[in-house]
């Protein structure tokens, strides 16, 4: 990591570097610009937030860097797998995400995860972002469920939490780092483990919301 991140915490460098992403992507689904390209703007912007101007080579280096470690790093979540394989004996299991169709469908198949979803909607193809309504219309309707017969879990509170609750899905935060929930009434998830109990909360809000 270049030495102009040290005097940064974590949490707050993770915070800058989703915020630049979540704006990139939007230029990414208008076709302003490219996923390469994107990735490497992301990381002009992140150092000029750090105080330093970056040449070119610094900014392809760095993202090119970035695209290999998060490749080498994906692995599914501890819990997920026996958690989707004990959901889908009751409903299926759709992923909503703001990615691109194949980097998405790359991701999950790395993680061993495809095998377990039946329907996956993208902001790609959606031409939206969470939490825009719409793509969670868009997995509703391809679902063919209506939003009292759905469950969101996310990590994001604000994609995912609040864009759930907009279109009337109930919502479980995914809150792993133990933040501060904004709405102490929302069920809150600190891992998937043990399956049991996950699976029990999850079925236990689908109830509450019919």
């Amino acid at each position: 990591m270049h030495s102009a991140f040290d005097g940064i915490e974590e949490a707050q460098l993770e915070a800058a570097h989703a915020g630049i992403l979540e704006e990139l992507h939007l230029e990414v689904l208008a076709g302003r610009l490219d996923v390469d390209a994107a990735r490497i703007e992301r990381f002009k912007r992140l150092y000029e937030q750090a105080g330093v101007r970056p040449d070119e080579d610094l900014a392809v280096r760095t993202a090119h860097a970035y695209r290999d470690h998060y490749i080498e790093a994906r692995a599914p979540i501890d819990g997920a797998v026996p958690l989707l394989e004990a959901v889908r004996r009751h409903a299926q299991v759709v992923v909503v995400s703001n990615n691109l169709l194949k980097e998405q469908q790359a991701k999950m198949r790395d993680c061993g995860l495809d095998r377990y979803v039946d329907v996956l909607v993208v902001s790609e193809e959606a031409g939206v972002s969470k939490p825009d309504p719409g793509i969670f219309t868009l997995a509703l309707n391809r679902a063919r469920v209506t939003a009292r017969e759905a469950v969101m879990i996310g990590d994001s509170w604000t994609n995912d939490i609040e864009g759930a609750h907009r279109v009337g899905i109930p919502a479980i935060w995914f809150n792993r780092t133990g933040a501060e929930p904004p709405d102490p009434n929302v069920p809150t998830l600190d891992s998937l483990e043990p399956t049991d109990a996950v699976l029990k909360l999850i079925l236990g809000t689908a109830s509450q919301s019919r």
